[in-house]
């Protein structure tokens, strides 16, 4: 079991109502309102971050705003990802051509980290998820095999059946086709949104059991190239197609979320224009798209 700090907790709660109110002031009474705090401890917090430069005190009235700091840090902390600020601008002209939400995110350490987001639906910049079965196929389609293998190995997020031979074909048509196309299903939804910035350790046995009973088989959500009908309408949640980086390697993950049935020509056509604007922003990142004799997707 991880150990958890309550007073760290609260700290990044603040923080992540401010990132979630930009350019607003808010009082202290406001603040110990809208995060359930007292008093006293918000006062404690707000003078720490605001000594540091991570918040503004404004005198007359009393509020505090974002600060300095917050703006240097996330500078540093861009620099890490800068392939994402490339994709931003990118995402929202697909955004615009198909009037739906874009999103690029990526693996960090041992979470998957929402980065950018254009488009009319709501998403949380700085959300992560576990990168364990059943959450995480994406991010591991278009790496190495050994990639992959090890994504496999991660003991789950939930209790989910694996149909080791169906997720390799997901694999080889989705390396093929470069795009993912996913059908999400209303449980698949209510995984995402129970496992969003929760560690998989922190579900007692309990819970990680019944959310398990909600999920379908792993690999089950992802159409297969024979599934698609030209003419016929498919429910899709969403399309995803990969960056790579200098050295040929999955980076991040760009989806275009769909939401409704659409015919299997329409699928290709969005799914075109999807890798397109990957391929773009691996260019204009210094990124390559790997040459498959080179041994990087070995097995094709």
């Amino acid at each position: 079991m991880t150990r958890r700090s309550p007073p760290t907790e609260r700290v990044v709660r603040l923080l992540d109502f401010f990132a979630a109110h930009p350019g607003r002031r808010f009082g202290l009474s406001e603040l110990a309102r809208e995060l359930d705090l007292a008093k006293p401890t918000c006062l404690g917090i707000v003078t720490e971050l605001a000594a540091g430069g991570y918040l503004v005190r404004d005198p007359s009235p009393v509020t505090y705003r974002l600060g300095p700091s917050m703006v240097a840090a996330g500078r540093v902390a861009g620099e890490g990802f800068g392939a994402s600020e490339v994709a931003r601008r990118h995402l929202e002209d697909l955004s615009s051509r198909y009037g739906a939400t874009c999103t690029a995110s990526a693996v960090v350490g041992d979470r998957i980290l929402m980065l950018q987001s254009a488009g009319p639906g709501r998403v949380k910049l700085g959300e992560t998820y576990p990168f364990a079965p059943p959450v995480g196929l994406m991010y591991v389609l278009w790496d190495s095999d050994a990639a992959f293998d090890a994504w496999l190995a991660k003991p789950p997020a939930v209790p989910v059946r694996l149909d080791e031979t169906h997720l390799r074909r997901v694999v080889a048509e989705c390396r093929e086709h470069g795009y993912l196309v996913e059908s999400l299903t209303s449980a698949g939804r209510r995984l995402y949104a129970l496992m969003a910035g929760v560690g998989a350790e922190d579900l007692p046995p309990e819970v990680r059991g019944l959310v398990g009973e909600l999920v379908s088989s792993l690999g089950e959500r992802v159409y297969l190239g024979a599934d698609l009908e030209p003419r016929h309408k498919h429910a899709v949640s969403l399309l995803a197609a990969p960056t790579f980086d200098a050295s040929g390697r999955q980076e991040l993950v760009l989806t275009l979320s769909v939401g409704e049935p659409i015919t299997g020509a329409e699928i290709a056509r969005r799914g075109a224009a999807l890798v397109a604007t990957a391929d773009a922003v691996t260019a204009e990142s210094g990124g390559r798209r790997p040459d498959v004799r080179e041994g990087l997707l070995e097995g094709l």
